[in-house]
């Protein structure tokens, strides 16, 4: 994706969370690299940022700068010298967090394209055997998954939601220290990066109190008032409905809060459906981090672990269809009917998709997908004028290990044997 747009945009900014690989991937591209955060040259980088911008951007291209949000002036900068260059791949841009808007004076729309980083899937940490293809799955109608196999036990899963997709993760020596980076990560957001990311000072026992609520109420529909009344409760720290949504926006320009949206069509009444956001973190070893447990204790918590799942599940799915510029959302409504995720393509095809770890599950979970399906086409005999399109695929993932259709369409398949 990135040699692509370098091709195709005079520069290219990688966002995402910290440690998920940006800069190492931006390096195999780049033919030059300026880093911000490098202390032996940080202030001298931020001076000269702020007296002339452009001496900062000469060298080999595609230049990598490094942190670029540290002077938030170089996007501006960067945009100028794209105009006046007319050549596209001139600079790559990597950031741990999103910058304040009024810092930057224009979008770069049409100069600087916008690529989102995860961290890593199941098929890029090399554990799913990916025998099923999702981008296939939507492309091609014949395409055959039966038979398709995971080669990941329940207690494989566990053991890489608690670990996480983390690069560093491959540079452990050993599972116990693998487990420790994501508790690092969560350490690190509540001490430092949580004041960072603006200047503006907060507090670290209240950032890791209001993690913790999220953590808990991970894959749900919780209220943040609830949240609030949660985080209140638990600690000697005063609260305010604006501080937490101060904190929580300050997490998300992070990315480590990444919530999912409701998809709410018109298939049943505004006032049934449900629209607050899905609870969710970028990775799931964030919520076994903040909650305390590990693959131990997690293998006796098994309904704790479906929750934690749903979040492995949508990480991969973001992941996988990445290059199909894609969006996930949810459907719920009061009477119970539910889809854990609806991803949808740029293109208009969808996906309804639920997640299931056992196999006692799947029967309910597919009642669900074919009934939301049945009413949209009982929608659209009354609507002819703006008929919603029925969805292209149902899929219930689970933590099985082998993939197949069932008669009435529903397709069955591991977390384990996908990729894009």
């Amino acid at each position: 994706m990135l040699r692509e747009l370098l091709d195709a945009f005079g520069a290219v900014l990688i966002e995402g969370p910290k440690w998920c690989g940006k800069t190492t991937t931006a390096e195999q591209a780049a033919k030059s690299v300026i880093r911000l955060q490098d202390t032996d040259m940080r202030e001298e980088y931020l001076s000269t940022a702020m007296s002339k911008p452009s001496l900062l951007l000469r060298g080999d291209t595609p230049r990598l700068i490094d942190e670029w949000q540290d002077a938030p002036v170089l996007w501006d900068a960067v945009r100028t010298m794209v105009d006046k260059r007319v050549v596209p791949g001139q600079f790559i841009l990597t950031g741990s967090n999103a910058v304040d808007k009024s810092k930057i004076h224009n979008s770069g729309n049409g100069r600087i394209a916008r690529m989102s980083m995860l961290p890593m899937s199941l098929w890029e940490s090399k554990e799913s055997t990916g025998e099923v293809s999702l981008r296939q799955l939507f492309d091609n109608p014949d395409y055959e998954i039966d038979g398709c196999r995971s080669k990941m036990s329940i207690e494989d899963l566990i053991f890489a939601a608690c670990r996480g997709g983390w690069p560093a993760t491959l540079l452990s020596r050993s599972p116990k220290s693998q487990l420790l980076i994501a508790r690092n990560y969560v350490r690190t957001v509540c001490r430092e990066d949580i004041s960072r990311i603006d200047g503006k000072q907060r507090n670290e026992k209240l950032t890791m109190l209001i993690l913790r609520s999220y953590a808990r109420n991970i894959s749900t529909l919780a209220k943040k008032t609830n949240m609030l009344a949660d985080v209140v409760s638990s600690g000697d720290v005063e609260c305010s409905m604006d501080t937490f949504s101060d904190y929580v926006s300050a997490l998300e320009r992070l990315f480590v809060i990444q919530d999912i949206d409701a998809w709410c069509p018109a298939i049943r009444s505004k006032t049934v459906v449900r629209s607050s956001p899905k609870r969710g973190f970028c990775d799931p070893s964030i919520a076994v981090a903040l909650m305390g447990l590990n693959p131990e204790s997690l293998s006796v918590q098994l309904k704790t672990f479906g929750f934690i799942f749903e979040q492995m599940c949508v990480r991969d799915l973001r992941a996988y269809t990445q290059g199909l510029y894609s969006h996930v959302s949810y459907y719920h409504d009061r009477y119970g009917l539910e889809a854990d995720f609806v991803l949808h393509l740029e293109d208009g095809r969808y996906a309804l998709i639920e997640c299931k770890l056992g196999s006692g599950e799947i029967e309910d979970g597919a009642s669900h997908l074919l009934e939301i399906k049945n009413l949209i086409r009982e929608y659209n005999k009354q609507e002819k004028q703006m008929p919603i399109r029925e969805p292209d695929l149902l899929i219930i993932l689970t933590g099985g290990q082998m993939a197949y259709t069932r008669p009435d369409g529903v397709k069955i398949i591991p977390l384990g044997c996908l990729k894009d």
